[in-house]
């Protein structure tokens, strides 16, 4: 059994092979290697790409605004203008008036109950209990009347019409996000999470070592881990999805579908559907195709490194010297043997240059997987597959998955829906972002469709976000992405310290938010190379100093809030001093919209609840700010107020 899992591990790194490419030869459609990176002794090399039509001028002009590079960035569409906002976030008034003086009441009274650590730290029994001497439909009203009204929607896409039209009154958008799972076991997770994936065998030689992952300990980064297999342990910001059968996979991507209908009704298509992926196929195909990656990355680094050229960031080889480069570091070649796991495609001026891995087209997927992964192996010198034999069910559950991605980008696509693609754990996320950017290459041609989820404590946000801004400007296309600080940092920094590989988080907060910073002014630098529009980013955060650094940036590049190019997000339910004064000041704003029965939202509600316990300064200064709107309606004799919304005065 072991060996049967070892041979199924070593089947996924041939997506680079030469039929997979035949489709798409005539254009440039390579993500290539020769992108930014972390070259293998530790020096961030990255390329600077300059504009062909730059929106900037050298010479200084007195209406246009200073970058902190001293160069005077023009004004995109010629209206830049910021109003005035207090960036304190401290009035209350703003903050809710979107809100009922009942709804006002509720979450005083949830953010109360939050900070009650007997409450949450028993909030599973105590809801157990409640349900068995309540009733279903009074257990029902009574979490409508406090957590579920507070932090949820609705049920379904009518009842959160009118949420939705109302926020959205007062400027608010929403992302909609079926929030129903089920609440299983810790020790069913991990049975469930070891089926769905292929364990680590330390008996065994792992295939992605010597193949361009440095070690064992590196390698196993992109192996199931029993003592790690229930993902949800000290994540309390994110849903987690285990694997069951093909047959849920198929009923997730149906929820999923659901939520674009629900978008393209509840929210006159002004929203977005939320996806995580690990929804839709079996984990084992996201670890392998992730440690396919980057033992391709490690390899071009490897082989950068042997040019001593490291600070040119330029991973990029021609034809005439490459057989010498894989000779220098021990690669065999066979004289009239094709290099099938390379693209050789003409992407430049100068001739023919070398590129690693094309999946150009991955979505239409139509051959044996068999052969179509393989790496070159530093040890032996020869290539290798990373698995060696997929069985007929494996073969169809990898094309089952990538099936599902693209009927959902696809279904999007008509239905003129945006989709955010969630970001998961590092592990997966290599996986994750380059299925996201197949699907952004495929259907972002007109408009934006798909949109990334970077996290930024992560070491390589910024070389992540760097490259695939870089392809999408190379081969013109929309691009799109969400910016976060991440949501899985104690338990991913604890795995890579148990199993010994690299710690991927930052080191520290500061570290984060630096790279926070770091990532959304190159966001702002790059706008400036696409015409008005190609790109759109949203910053989702509840950090008030980012997004006070955001607008400062916005105004240095020149970036109004009517452009419509940088947007803000936030979790509904939260952080409402934040979400409305900004919208209603006339920047981009959204709501993370929760939805689903009650029932079968109660993990999302404890999550929040958690969530709300541990950010205790936010929490007060929340409780403080609805204290304060709730006493200035009693004063000024407002106590029944209610949102006067345009339809409202239409009606009238």
């Amino acid at each position: 059994m072991a060996l049967q899992k070892m041979l199924l591990v070593k089947n996924l790194s041939n997506i680079a092979g030469k039929e997979f490419l035949r489709g798409n030869s005539s254009r440039n459609s390579l993500y290539r290697l020769s992108f930014t990176c972390r070259s293998l002794d530790g020096i961030s090399s990255h390329t600077v790409f300059k504009s062909t039509l730059p929106n900037y001028e050298e010479a200084p002009s007195s209406s246009e605004q200073t970058g902190p590079t001293g160069r005077e960035w023009k004004s995109l569409t010629g209206n830049h203008e910021h109003p005035e906002l207090d960036l304190s976030f401290g009035c209350g008034k703003e903050a809710y008036k979107s809100k009922k003086t009942s709804e006002v009441l509720r979450a005083l009274l949830v953010f109360n109950l939050c900070s009650l650590d007997f409450l949450v730290n028993n909030q599973k029994r105590l809801l157990q209990m409640s349900r068995k001497l309540m009733g279903p439909r009074l257990f029902s009203a009574m979490m409508r009347q406090t957590f579920y009204g507070h932090f949820v929607a609705g049920a379904d896409q009518e009842e959160i019409k009118p949420v939705a039209s109302r926020i959205k009154q007062f400027g608010v958008k929403s992302i909609l996000d079926y929030s129903a799972e089920e609440d299983i076991s810790s020790e069913a997770a991990v049975e469930a999470e070891m089926e769905g994936c292929v364990p680590q065998q330390n008996e065994l030689e792992n295939p992605g070592q010597g193949a361009g992952l440095k070690n064992a300990a590196a390698a196993s980064q992109y192996r199931a881990h029993e003592e790690f297999g229930d993902r949800r342990e000290k994540v309390t910001s994110a849903r987690t999805y285990f694997y069951e059968s093909e047959a849920q996979c198929d009923k997730n991507m149906q929820i999923f579908l659901n939520c674009i209908d629900a978008v393209s009704h509840a929210t006159e298509k002004s929203g977005f559907a939320a996806i995580k992926l690990t929804a839709l196929g079996k984990p084992q195909l996201l670890l392998q195709m992730s440690e396919v990656l980057m033992t391709a990355k490690n390899f071009f680094a490897m082989l950068h490194k042997t040019q001593g050229e490291i600070d040119t960031g330029e991973l990029r080889f021609g034809l005439e010297d490459f057989d010498s480069r894989l000779r220098e570091i021990g690669v065999q070649l066979q004289e009239g043997k094709k290099r099938t796991w390379v693209s050789v495609k003409d992407i430049s001026a100068d001739g023919c240059e070398v590129d690693l891995l094309d999946w150009s087209n991955l979505l239409e997927i139509n051959r044996s997987l068999s052969k179509l992964l393989v790496v070159p192996n530093f040890k032996t010198g020869k290539l290798q597959p990373l698995v060696e034999a997929m069985t007929e069910e494996e073969e169809d559950q990898m094309k089952n998955m990538l099936r599902r991605v693209n009927k959902l980008a696809k279904y999007a696509q008509e239905k003129e829906v945006r989709v955010m693609i969630d970001a998961e754990q590092s592990y997966f996320q290599p996986a994750i972002r380059r299925l996201t950017m197949e699907m952004m290459r495929k259907f972002n041609k007109e408009r934006s469709v798909i949109f990334n989820t970077y996290q930024c404590y992560t070491k390589e946000a910024y070389n992540d976000i760097l490259v695939d801004m870089d392809l999408a400007r190379r081969e013109d296309f929309y691009f799109g992405a969400k910016l976060v600080r991440g949501a899985y940092m104690e338990q991913e920094r604890e795995r890579a310290a148990s199993l010994g590989y690299e710690d991927p988080i930052n080191p520290s907060y500061e570290a984060t938010t630096e790279m926070m910073h770091r990532v959304v002014e190159e966001v702002m630098r790059q706008i400036h190379m696409r015409p008005v529009g190609r790109m759109a980013v949203m910053i989702a955060s509840h950090n008030e100093d980012t997004v006070r650094y955001t607008i400062q940036k916005m105004k240095e590049y020149g970036i109004g809030p009517n452009d419509r190019l940088i947007c803000f997000g936030q979790l509904f339910g939260m952080c409402d001093q934040i979400s409305f004064p900004l919208g209603q000041a006339g920047y981009s704003v959204y709501k993370y919209v929760p939805f689903g029965p009650v029932e079968e939202v109660l993990p999302y509600l404890s999550r929040r609840a958690m969530e709300n316990r541990g950010v205790l300064l936010k929490v007060k200064k929340e409780r403080r700010l609805l204290r304060q709107e709730l006493f200035r309606r009693i004063g000024r004799g407002q106590i029944f107020y209610k949102p006067v919304t345009s339809e409202a005065v239409a009606a009238k």
